[in-house]
């Protein structure tokens, strides 16, 4: 290696890897926007109990809610509220494309209750995406069940209607 070419390199290294190892030198590789969106990002208005949900669906009327399921497929398949339907992982883009599908005929004001129960609330990194992606689409009246410990605890040991399968 000629004496110039080394000269160079050891130039463009002494001016590029200080430049690197500033403080915030990795933002101009990360967008805020897409960060990660708690379910603790969900107004305290917009959640609803699981009671109240459990007393809407026996009410029965013409007044239900979509519900949708915007966690794991395979929790899904094990156990799920009935009449919800599976609407993708919301932590993901190819969940909430498949969120977008599932409420595409939906009228905006329509009550949509959307839930998960994959781990605990101020950890689930499915509920604020597929939130703030509803108020996004326009819909005006999104709610998230809220599960503080996971679907196991909070839905299921507490007796209320569970259906399981696709």
């Amino acid at each position: 290696m000629s004496s110039k070419l080394l000269w160079q390199i050891v130039l463009s290294l002494t001016t590029v890897v200080p430049a690197a190892m500033a403080p915030g030198a990795y933002a101009q590789f990360s967008d805020p926007a897409s960060e990660p969106l708690s379910a603790m990002t969900v107004p305290q208005a917009q959640l609803m109990q699981p009671a109240e949900l459990a007393a809407m669906l026996k009410a029965g009327g013409a007044q239900q809610p979509v519900m949708l399921q915007v966690g794991s497929h395979v929790m899904f398949a094990q156990a799920h509220i009935p009449g919800s339907r599976y609407a993708g992982p919301g932590s993901q883009l190819s969940g909430l494309q498949l969120l977008e599908k599932a409420v595409a005929l939906t009228p905006k004001p329509k009550l949509i209750v959307i839930y998960c129960g994959c781990c605990p609330w101020n950890r689930c990194p499915n509920i604020g995406p597929a939130f703030q992606r509803l108020h996004n689409l326009g819909f005006t009246n999104v709610k998230a069940l809220y599960l503080p410990n996971n679907f196991g605890d909070d839905w299921m040991a507490r007796g209320y209607a569970v259906a399981k399968g696709e």
